[in-house]
């Protein structure tokens, strides 16, 4: 099952993302400029690999739904996210809302 709803971080609206996969379920949390992310997100991927792309990403380990990825500390962010301000241990809204 896809779950998309949209969901409301201090007054500013943001997509969430949940698709239940067996055994496992892949969570997102996105604006227009970012996102944020379960264990699945590769983000040496996107550091080496994609960084032309310069994609803006965090990525929270542990998580099971969407208020937890959203409460949990960000494990690994993107070097575009960094730019942004964004940093390991930052709790997933508060990156967000650096995504605006």
């Amino acid at each position: 099952m896809i779950d998309v709803t949209p969901i409301d971080i201090n007054g500013n609206t943001f997509l969430s993302i949940s698709v239940q996969l067996p055994k496992t379920n892949l969570l997102v949390v996105t604006s227009d400029k970012g996102y944020i992310m379960c264990g699945a997100l590769d983000v040496s991927l996107l550091n080496e690999k994609l960084k032309d792309r310069k994609v803006i990403a965090g990525r929270a380990t542990g998580v099971k739904t969407i208020e937890q990825l959203l409460e949990a500390p960000l494990e690994s962010v993107t070097y575009e996210a960094e730019a942004l301000g964004i940093y390991k241990g930052m709790i997933g809204k508060e990156a967000m809302l650096k995504m605006i």
